[in-house]
């Protein structure tokens, strides 16, 4: 039995490094081409650690203007994404129970659409109300960052949907007929006791929406107009050649997602404890209180130390010059560059000496292995040179040669002779 175990925890533990090696390794690597100084992403050979791509990228306008859309977009998409969600959530659990699976096909489907179908049919769609209200091509209807919130909502709302959903599946609708009950409206019932309940849901959708919009491509690519956003401008250059400025920005991506996750664990970490602590649910704050942070939670240790590594590497990379570094690599290129000249001209040498020594006798046996042409011919039984083309031209022997035929005359004379440019007209 021990021995059973022994190996199932081995190959669990396989498993798992081969998991996350498979999850984890691509961006692992691409965080490393971010601070090798070859102008092409590469992680290997390494040559010399700069951090000048991170100032490539902040100073490239494309990138930036693509981040800045990225978030313009996200945060309109969100409002719309979320309210729609919320909205058919509500519908959902009120709802008649003999359409409410219907009502759920009809919201989930846009999940199940391509996008590109998606992105196309938002764009000929507000392009014919645009057409039908009368307003000029450079209308509203035809701004970028309005299409694409409105195509990306479409399937955005869905994700938000199913989030409330879940969320309103364990609401006791006791509370809002209690307060119904006590002389609440509606509005303050929903207000006071269902969206407070909701919001932890609300949260979720939020970032799930805005995640979801910041990496979308197939959709916003029939939509962005004048407006691309960091996925397109990224397409965009990778057709024409990226640089290691790309790497820079996937590890400011995957160092901010981290930070996020390690807050957001060390934030529930506090709760939880508080709560197996024994203090009651509705008196736990998700505050930051620095003395009571590290109590017994490992998570903001790590919060901590990652803090602390990022800037000390931003601070060593104020006053770090790889320039020396990079010279010598240089200068050892150039060198290795000319031993590998000098030697392919030695080896271009040594086969012309070869050449030229066995020239001769290589040219021979060369010639003697060519057959000649006159050999190769073979007698048809027609009789020898019927096929030639100069047969035509040839007299039968004892015939007479035949006369040449005379010019018929034109009846404009020799107006059209070739000759008649070269003569000088006579004088009268």
């Amino acid at each position: 039995m021990k021995t059973d175990s022994l190996l199932i925890r081995i190959g669990l533990g396989f498993y798992l490094v081969l998991f996350f090696t498979y999850l984890l390794g691509p961006l692992v690597l691409m965080s490393i081409t971010a601070f090798n100084s070859p102008s092409f992403p590469q992680a290997t050979p390494w040559e010399v650690l700069t951090f000048e791509w991170f100032n490539v990228l902040y100073n490239d306008a494309r990138i930036v203007n693509g981040i800045k859309n990225s978030f313009i977009i996200g945060f309109f998409t969100v409002i719309l994404s979320v309210i729609m969600g919320l909205a058919g959530a509500l519908v959902l659990t009120q709802i008649w129970p003999k359409i409410r699976a219907t009502f759920y096909t009809i919201i989930i489907a846009p999940i199940l659409i391509p996008g590109v179908v998606l992105g196309i049919s938002t764009l000929v769609f507000w392009d014919r109300v645009n057409v039908m209200l009368g307003l000029p091509n450079d209308s509203f209807l035809h701004n970028g960052i309005l299409l694409t919130v409105l195509g990306q909502s479409t399937f955005i709302a869905s994700y938000c949907m199913l989030v409330f959903v879940a969320r309103l599946q364990r609401y006791d609708l006791g509370l809002t007929e209690a307060a119904l009950d006590l002389g609440a409206t509606h509005t303050q019932a929903f207000r006071k006791i269902q969206l407070p309940f909701l919001a932890p849901a609300i949260g979720s959708a939020s970032v799930l929406a805005f995640l979801a919009s910041f990496e979308n491509y197939n959709t916003t690519t029939f939509t962005f107009g004048k407006y691309p956003t960091l996925t397109i401008e990224l397409a965009q250059k990778v057709r024409y050649g990226i640089n290691p400025s790309i790497s820079a920005l996937a590890f400011i991506i995957v160092c901010l997602t981290v930070l996020f996750a390690l807050v957001h664990e060390v934030r529930n970490r506090r709760v939880q404890l508080a709560i197996a602590n024994g203090a009651p649910v509705g008196a736990v704050t998700s505050g930051f209180k620095l003395p009571k942070i590290f109590a017994g939670n490992p998570v903001a240790v790590v919060l901590a130390l990652f803090v602390a590594v990022a800037v000390a590497v931003i601070s060593y990379a104020q006053f770090y010059d790889p320039e020396p570094a990079k010279a010598i690599i240089l200068q050892e290129k150039r060198a290795a560059q000319q031993l590998r000249i000098e030697e392919l001209q030695r080896k271009l040498k040594d086969k012309r000496l070869q050449k030229n020594l066995k020239g001769p006798d290589i040219f021979n046996e060369g010639k003697s292995k060519i057959p000649k042409l006159e050999e190769k011919k073979q007698k048809t039984p027609f009789g020898s040179g019927i096929f030639s083309p100069n047969n035509l031209n040839k007299v039968a022997p004892g015939a007479e040669t035949p006369a040449p035929a005379p010019k018929p005359a034109s009846p404009f004379g020799s107006v059209f002779d070739p000759t008649n440019l070269n003569k000088v007209a006579p004088k009268e």
